[in-house]
């Protein structure tokens, strides 16, 4: 008899029977999907892993605590026979086909009358690849298709041209610290459904190149201010694009609400009426100092790290930073923007308890082709910035952990 192609179907198992047989490393892969589609679920073995017993113990499944018994499967709409035991397995297979009930065999899929997918999902669908025959099917082959398929669908690479979903309003994404990598897949995704993307200069612009033409990119940091200041200007262009009906990705570098001024723009886009999505983002207070090999905290040497705001200096009366209390903690302190007041910041350090020789690197365009590190001490790091012309952004770590990694090359 000729071989014919698997017929593609949906199965709408709510409140249905389905029988599984073996309480394995199968059973643990397939019964979460199954208990999402809200099957009524009976399982029968005599053992299970850990985790398989957790569902049963949840109540999210049935576990009847034995072999294989000849009707174990009436009433079920769908079985999974899963056993250890060749023999079950067969027997079972056979019952499925006299009582016509849809069977996936994990020992022999020749004799079994269904094939599982390999299944993934974004926004609301479901992408199942199915191998068409079952001689030369190689598993390996339709997960990678599958693996293919979602990862354009959620960064934005693989769109239905006719039907592209677009994200009303506004969408706050974070871009990450600089490697375009690093940006997360929503945020992608995204960018990609964009008419107009106002981006700042420390967003990470290689995803920009990446953009359709008809796609209007504005620089954040040109806006025309007018009777606004700069960060109301802002505002005033995402509110007026969204307005027009367009999807719109305000692009910052790092997350959106670690020093960017994210709320103040979701504050604005709220009082005009307009929805906004916000997108965390990779934040550089943790992972420039981490693609430069230095953790924030380690264990025995800091069980706390701080992050604050170097863009004022201790001694300006705008700073809301207790620089004193800082200067007491034994952890991590991780500065922002405060390259150019970095002199300032570790003479009151020192002056407040900070050794002069605690540890203190720089880490310039973190995570970027151009990243480089310096390393100094609260002593010698205001020269140090100097005679090494380092300049913003960079990170900025004090304390001991910047000793843990190894060396920094030279």
């Amino acid at each position: 008899m000729a071989e014919h192609p698997a017929y593609p179907v949906g199965l709408r198992l709510s409140g249905r029977r389905v029988v599984v047989l073996g309480g394995g490393q199968v059973a643990q892969r397939r019964l979460p999907a199954l208990i999402a589609a809200g099957a009524d679920i009976v399982l029968v073995s005599p053992e299970a892993t850990p985790s398989v017993e957790a569902m049963a113990d949840a109540g999210e499944i049935t576990w009847v605590r034995r072999g294989y018994e000849d009707g174990d499967l009436a009433e079920a709409w769908y079985a999974l026979i899963a056993t250890s035991d060749p023999a079950a397995n067969t027997a079972a297979s056979a019952e499925a086909e006299r009582h016509r009930v849809w069977c996936v065999r994990s020992d022999d899929a020749d004799q079994a009358t269904a094939w599982t997918p390999a299944t993934g999902h974004s926004e609301g669908v479901t992408v199942a690849v199915l191998t068409t025959h079952a001689r030369g099917r190689d598993p390996r082959h339709t997960a990678a298709i599958r693996d293919a398929v979602v990862e354009g669908l959620r960064d934005g690479t693989l769109v239905a041209p006719h039907h592209r979903t677009r994200t009303p309003g506004v969408a706050l994404v974070g871009g990450g610290p600089g490697d375009p990598d690093l940006i997360t897949v929503r945020g992608r995704r995204l960018l990609a459904e964009a008419d107009v993307v106002i981006a700042d200069r420390l967003g990470p612009r290689d995803l920009l190149a990446e953009l359709p033409p008809h796609v209007e990119v504005i620089d954040a940091a040109k806006i025309p201010y007018g009777r606004y200041m700069a960060q109301e200007a802002i505002n005033n262009a995402l509110v007026e694009h969204a307005k027009q009906g367009k999807a719109v990705v305000r692009l910052k570098g790092g997350d959106p609400f670690v020093f960017g001024r994210g709320m103040e723009e979701v504050q604005a886009l709220a009082e005009a009426g307009i929805p906004c999505t916000v997108v965390p983002g990779i934040s550089s207070s943790i992972s420039v100092p981490g693609a430069a090999g230095i953790p924030v905290t380690h264990r025995g040497v800091a069980h706390e790290f701080t992050v604050v705001s170097g863009h004022v200096a201790p001694d300006d009366e705008r700073s809301l930073v207790d620089w004193p209390s800082l200067a007491k903690l034994t952890g991590t302190l991780v500065v922002l923007m405060g390259v150019d007041k970095i002199g300032k910041i570790a003479e009151t350090l020192v002056a407040h308890g900070r050794p002069p020789a605690t540890p203190v690197a720089l880490v310039q365009e973190g995570t970027t082709a151009a990243q480089r590190r310096v390393d100094a001490t609260l002593a010698t790091v205001a020269e140090t910035v100097r005679a090494e012309d380092v300049k913003p952004p960079a990170v900025i770590v004090i304390g001991e952990v910047v000793r843990v990694g190894p060396a920094p090359s030279a």
